[in-house]
């Protein structure tokens, strides 16, 4: 014979004692079938953050963690967020915790002939203020039409993207171009410092030149292929693709411009403007940006 929960009814000591629980444990446990999960609204509110961009799926329960507070702060106040790591039991319990996927290679060659600049950071990727320290780098996507390059800039203070270029090839002005579209957006970055590896484009007197007529100072990693030197970009590829890209979408299949398209909404819109980053205390770059400008009653 069965119980209203499906079990059987019979030698329950026996079992209870096999099973090393009380009696009456047994008994709570039944009786906690019936009550609806403690959690249930929880989880319904991590998924709709989940599913309100393409990638917050990789989410892990950190970032839904900020998320979580950083509705509490703007749009719900009245909103009870647990602790991080009951949001990370919860994400785990109903099957919300996503595994990581592969990481990307490095793409420019050191030109071990070419002039060098100093590693004025040094490892310190950190700043205290938007549009004095910036980082960049390349990276590569294979599409259809054939390889697609993507040069962009990031800014230490807040990891926001100031400016994106893509070619189908990785010349030099690929970077120049990038720089350009950066202070013309920003024409506080003059005076910045911006660190790059030691790949030929970054060397080449045409960048060199770029950099002195922006106003911009040069840093460069302290050897060739010591990637940690420039670890910040590097990890901003490896987000990205893990994110964007892994598992989501065959770009080698995909003409060129869409994919430029993609990875122009994915960083301008998405990376800037709505994605939860930790190294921010949980709110996005454009956000973090906005309010240094705002505590100082200055225009963003």
């Amino acid at each position: 014979m069965l119980t209203k929960n499906g079990f059987a009814k019979g030698k329950i000591a026996f079992y209870c004692r096999m099973l090393k629980v009380t009696r009456q444990g047994f008994y709570n446990f039944l009786k906690s079938l019936s009550k609806p999960y403690k959690y249930e609204s929880l989880v319904a509110l991590i998924k709709e953050i989940i599913a309100e961009d393409e990638c917050n799926d990789t989410y892990g329960s950190q970032r839904i963690w900020e998320s979580l507070m950083f509705l509490k702060e703007t749009t719900n106040p009245d909103l009870i967020v647990p602790s991080q790591p009951t949001i990370a039991r919860i994400m785990r319990v109903n099957g919300l915790i996503q595994k990581k996927k592969r990481k990307p290679n490095g793409l420019t060659k050191a030109d071990k002939m070419a002039q060098k600049s100093d590693n004025l950071l040094n490892g310190d990727f950190k700043a205290d203020k938007p549009f004095s320290k910036m980082v960049t780098d390349i990276t590569e996507l294979q599409t259809a039409d054939g390889k697609l390059y993507i040069s962009a800039i990031e800014d230490c203070f807040n990891n926001e993207i100031l400016a994106i270029s893509m070619a189908d090839n990785m010349r030099t002005s690929l970077c120049v171009e990038t720089m350009r579209a950066a202070v013309r957006a920003h024409p506080r970055l003059r005076g910045a410092t911006s660190h790059s590896d030691r790949g030929s484009q970054y060397t080449s007197i045409e960048y060199r030149a770029a950099l002195e007529l922006f106003g911009i100072k040069q840093s460069m990693n302290s050897a060739g292929g010591r990637c940690h030197d420039n670890a910040k970009c590097e990890s901003l590829w490896g987000r990205f693709k893990e994110e964007l890209i892994y598992g989501r979408y065959k770009t080698e299949k995909m003409p060129m411009e869409e994919v430029k398209s993609l990875v122009w909404r994915y960083f301008m819109g998405y990376w800037n403007n709505r994605r939860i980053c930790s190294a921010n205390g949980g709110i996005p770059p454009t956000i973090k940006r906005k309010r240094f400008f705002q505590n100082l009653g200055l225009a963003a």
